[in-house]
């Protein structure tokens, strides 16, 4: 198969879909790799790795689209590359489709197979490739939030941790999966008090047992919900439901009720977010205001730490990409079942149940 990894085109995505350890393996495995030139340097690799590891360098993206039947990616197609899509073809990368309803119609419009790595779901439940960029974006939220506590960026002028003889920063987690516990491990490391909300009793349950009463963890109800908000000097929305929108959880008015300068970071925003207020920004304008409260709402959050994201991503993402490459689409979701459950299109039809729901479109299982 011809495998492509074009130059990520989202406002300052420096990750890249595959690295050359990726390469290598591929093509022992018989594959042709096309890389577009540059398209590593945003990740601190060179275009020379990408050459030594047996990728075939080429100057445009046009070209790696055109020439690949398969292609690894990092972020959703946007509105410029959806001419460079055609039938048949391969898109594996994070779709998120939910919340991108134009890219979804284009996908079945143009009868491309999206493969998306967010809904690439275990027997377990577990999301093995949504879970890397989980961490990082969880343990980003709470560097992030730290920042803009900062008066000069518009915050409270809160030091999270605090200081012997003042109070330490409260910070509410809606959410404890990966995101969440990752913030958590952040927020408690730097001596914040935190609350960790979540409908699961298990997971809570376990957060508990891990921190050992260093954590307060909460029922998600409404009225739990609003008591931590309102008191909470940052926000991190965390609530993920797998292929579909994330809840409204927080709503404007608990946002209006919290102290300016507040800091509200919704991770969950490129599924649409968790939090009434948010929309989603770019690392160019990361931020702006509502009621006094600093939202930070940034859709490809890793994408600032790129060097530690693209390997970690890669990590994850390698196994199930190669397997698909061996064995082509269809025989790859018969041998594996989470494959199967990460195909969210394929021959202008949307099979996944609930991104169908979430686009206004009819649902078609996937040949088994």
């Amino acid at each position: 198969m011809i495998v492509g990894v074009p130059t990520e085109v989202k406002t300052r995505e420096y990750r890249v879909g595959m690295i050359p350890a990726g390469v290598r393996t591929l093509v022992l495995h018989g594959h042709k790799v096309l890389a577009q030139a540059g398209c590593g340097l945003g990740s601190g690799i060179t275009d020379e790795a990408y050459r030594t590891a047996g990728a075939e360098l080429v100057a445009s993206a046009d070209e790696v689209w055109k020439r690949s039947e398969m292609i690894f990616k990092v972020k959703e197609p946007l509105p410029e590359e959806y001419p460079r899509m055609r039938e048949g073809q391969i898109v594996y990368t994070y779709l998120h489709l939910a919340a991108a309803s134009e890219l979804a119609h284009e996908l079945v419009k143009r009868g491309v197979t999206g493969v998306a790595y967010e809904t690439i779901e275990l027997d377990d439940g577990r999301l093995p490739l949504l879970q890397p960029m989980s961490a990082v974006a969880g343990r980003m939220s709470i560097q992030v939030a730290c920042a803009y506590l900062e008066k000069e960026r518009g915050g409270k002028g809160i030091l999270l941790g605090g200081v012997p003889g003042v109070r330490r920063g409260r910070v509410a987690i809606i959410g404890g999966g990966v995101v969440g516990q990752n913030a958590a491990r952040m927020a408690i490391g730097l001596g914040a008090l935190v609350n960790i909300l979540d409908v699961n009793p298990d997971t809570l349950a376990y957060v508990d047992d891990i921190y050992q009463g260093r954590v307060n963890t909460l029922y998600s109800d409404p009225l739990s919900i609003e008591e931590s908000v309102v008191r909470a000097d940052v926000v991190i929305g965390a609530v993920l439901i797998p292929g579909a929108k994330a809840p409204r959880l927080v709503t404007e008015a608990m946002i209006k009720k919290m102290e300016p300068g507040s800091v509200i970071v919704d991770v969950a925003v490129d599924q649409g977010g968790c939090i009434e207020t948010c929309h989603p920004t770019t690392h160019d304008d990361p931020t702006f205001t509502v009621h006094g409260v600093v939202h930070y709402c940034v859709a490809n959050m890793p994408g600032a730490v790129a060097q530690t994201s693209t390997v970690a991503l890669n990590n994850a993402t390698l196994a199930f990409g190669v397997k698909i490459a061996d064995l082509g689409i269809h025989k790859a979701a018969a041998e594996s079942k989470p494959i199967a459950r990460g195909i969210n299109t394929w021959q202008g039809k949307v099979t996944h149940k609930a991104v169908a729901h979430a686009v206004n479109l009819d649902f078609h299982a996937f040949p088994a």
